[in-house]
């Protein structure tokens, strides 16, 4: 009996044992079921605000990459959006937000970014809406700025993240800072910057989709109230007291080197301001000017790059040229071939970013020259062969005269103008050098920023530009958009310098229509200021819609406007008359009167000549110097202002293009 009831005993224990655990199964399972059915992440709304359209693209860019998580992705422009009535369902849709915006000029939203911004910095500060009005949005955060604009670098993004959060949204990871300065960028370039940020966005995605929480690791950069600092803070203090730590204690002094000391072999020593720790700067670990995404951008607007940070590309004066049907402005004015002239740059880096820029604004931007640096002989070799290369394209089109082909596999002059500034290339002379021991002219043209090179630095060239964009400190922000906080000063500078040459010199002034052609008496005190030989004034080229420019057609003024101002302007100069026109290429020419012998205007150039005085000036080595006046050659008739031609050569053939809506002003 005994016996007998122990094994029933074991029996009901092993069935409540069975019933309890198959009790626990079920509950987990319908555990399971319940997480399985929760949404964690409803999707993800992506807000761009862009200017150039960069923002936007990496914007499609990551809803592409969340598609393909099978999560639900939803691309947004930011001027379509009212936050005012919707950003606030965000905090309950379970979605998560994501916000790419750029920062514009002086550090302000792009202009489809502005009123959401504005909205939101209102709001951020309004007793109305409150303190905790965002909670629970969710929220990520990545910037496209350039570290070249000090002081404006990544504002809006900045800002984005701070008014959010101070509405109680809680950021889901680290926000992200693109920058467009290859030399600073932390990945190299921007678009890389943004596939770092974007890899680790994913992640953290994929762990809020599933439902995990983000671990503390302890390592917050703030002193807040996380608890595993506070743990770890108090199993510190009580492992040690301040009284067993006294005398281990280590003060460390950085003292402040002396620029001797600061340099080692010719090499570019910094101090880090962290940690005073020397770093060496050497030529191999300087970053490229051309970053992949930049080297494609060029290359579909026509340019042949050469090495890291040079390019060249034809002109469509010397294809017309070619063709018999006219030259550019440069022909009209000082005699050059436009068929046997290159249009090249040694630095596609610029120190503005002007309204009204040709290559709307894809080119590089900085204030000194931090990139590797080719070799001048290399870039010279590289740029002629791509440009014989271009004219060999013509060989038998029709229309292309023989003898002009033949003549434009020659080039004579370099129009060092074709985007960036040439004169920031530390081999800026050797190239110079280089073009002139090729028998080749030297148009070089500055944007006024670097006085020093200009004074002090600068090899004699054949003709030195700077250009004059506007006549008064705000206009000149307005339309140059500087990067030098310093602008106005060095562009004053400039000038001055400018006056200090021997050699032919030329301000050249982009008329931009309700921008800067009423100032023509601040125009005549920077002409006091310069005396340059010669003024060319021109109205501005449209070179089709740009984001990046709000410049359009109404700002183009018509040939007799220019002619207008450029009478005026010449009636406020004594020793200044008219003396040119080229009406194809909208523009004039006002000339010193210094070159006007026995009522004749010598404002062409003897080419030869100068070549043979810039010989005797480098072989002497700087002793035997000349001056504008002595590499002169006379201007033909159909040149001069108020002749029948307007500047149009009469050899050549004007040709009429069927479509004569279409602007195709020169260059």
């Amino acid at each position: 009996p005994f016996i007998s009831a122990l094994i029933c005993f074991q029996k009901n224990v092993s069935k409540d044992a069975s019933k309890e655990k198959n009790d626990k199964v079920d509950k987990a399972a319908k555990k399971n079921d319940r997480e399985t059915k929760k949404v964690h992440v409803s999707g993800v709304k992506i807000f761009y605000g862009s200017q150039t359209g960069t923002a936007k693209g990496f914007a499609n860019e990551l809803s592409e990459e969340v598609k393909s998580l099978g999560l639900p992705a939803e691309v947004i422009d930011m001027k379509d959006y009212d936050p005012d009535d919707q950003l606030a369902d965000e905090c309950f849709s379970k979605s998560v937000c994501v916000f790419l915006v750029a920062t514009y000029t002086d550090g302000q939203p792009t202009e489809n970014a502005e009123w959401f911004c504005k909205w939101l910095e209102e709001a951020s500060t309004d007793f109305r809406y409150g303190k905790t009005y965002l909670k629970g949005l969710r929220y990520a955060v990545f910037g496209l700025g350039n570290s070249v604009y000090v002081g404006h670098y990544n504002t809006v993004c900045k800002n984005v993240d701070k008014w959010l959060w101070m509405l109680s949204g809680r950021r889901i990871m680290t926000r992200g800072e693109g920058d467009c300065n290859v030399v600073k960028s932390l990945n190299g370039s921007i678009q890389a910057d943004f596939l770092t940020w974007k890899v680790k966005f994913l992640n953290r995605l994929q762990t809020l989709a599933k439902g995990e929480k983000k671990s503390c690791s302890g390592k917050c950069k703030t002193e807040g109230s996380c608890k595993n600092k506070r743990k770890e803070r108090q199993e510190e203090e009580k492992k040690a007291s301040p009284q067993n730590n006294n005398h281990n204690r280590l003060k460390v002094l950085f003292l402040p080197q002396s620029k001797e000391e600061s340099q080692r072999d010719g090499q570019m020593v910094k101090l880090s301001k962290l940690n005073g720790v020397q770093k060496i700067e050497d030529e191999g670990e300087r970053r490229e000017m051309i970053t992949p995404a930049l080297r494609e951008a060029l290359t579909k607007q026509g340019y042949k790059l050469i090495g890291s940070h040079s390019g060249v590309k034809l002109c469509r004066w010397t294809k017309s040229m070619l063709r018999g049907r006219g030259g550019c402005y440069k022909h009209t004015f000082y005699g050059i071939e436009s068929h046997r002239c290159m249009e090249t740059t040694p630095s596609l880096a610029c120190a503005n970013k002007c309204v009204f820029c040709w290559r709307h604004h894809t080119n590089p931007v900085g204030t000194e020259w931090r990139w590797k640096m080719d070799p001048a002989e290399k870039i010279l070799e590289d740029a002629l062969e791509k440009h014989q290369n271009m004219i060999r394209q013509f060989r038998g089109v029709p229309g292309v005269k023989p003898d002009r082909y033949e003549e434009g596999l020659a080039v004579k002059h370099c129009a060092l103008s074709l985007v960036g500034e040439p004169i920031m290339y530390p081999e800026i002379n050797n190239f110079i050098r280089l073009l002139h021991h090729h028998q080749i002219s030297s148009f070089l043209v500055t944007n006024a920023q670097f006085p020093q090179e200009i004074r002090y630095n600068l090899v004699p060239v054949t003709q030195l530009y700077v250009s004059v964009d506007a006549s008064t400190q705000d206009s000149l922000k307005k339309i140059d958009r500087p990067l030098f906080k310093d602008f106005w000063p060095r562009f004053l500078d400039s000038l001055k310098a400018l006056g200090e040459k021997k050699q032919r010199t030329v301000y050249r002034l982009t008329l931009v229509k309700s921008w800067n052609v009423e100032e023509m008496q601040a125009y005549s005190e920077l002409i006091a200021l310069g005396q340059p030989d010669f003024i060319e004034v021109k109205g501005v080229t449209y070179c089709g819609e740009s984001s990046a420019s709000s410049l359009t057609m109404a700002n183009v003024p018509w040939h007799q406007e220019v002619v207008t101002f450029v009478q005026q302007l010449a009636d406020m100069l004594p020793e200044y008359e008219i003396a040119c026109e080229h009406e194809h290429s909208n523009c004039l020419l006002i000339a010193h009167t210094k070159f006007k012998v026995d009522g004749e205007w010598w404002t062409w150039i003897d080419y030869e000549r100068f070549q043979e005085l810039v010989q005797a000036y480098d072989e002497s080595g700087g002793q035997q110097t000349f001056s504008a006046l002595d590499y002169v050659a006379k201007t033909p008739s159909w040149a001069l202002f108020g002749a029948q031609e307007q500047g149009f050569d009469p050899a050549e053939t004007r040709f009429q293009r069927r479509n004569k809506s279409k602007d195709i002003s020169g260059c």
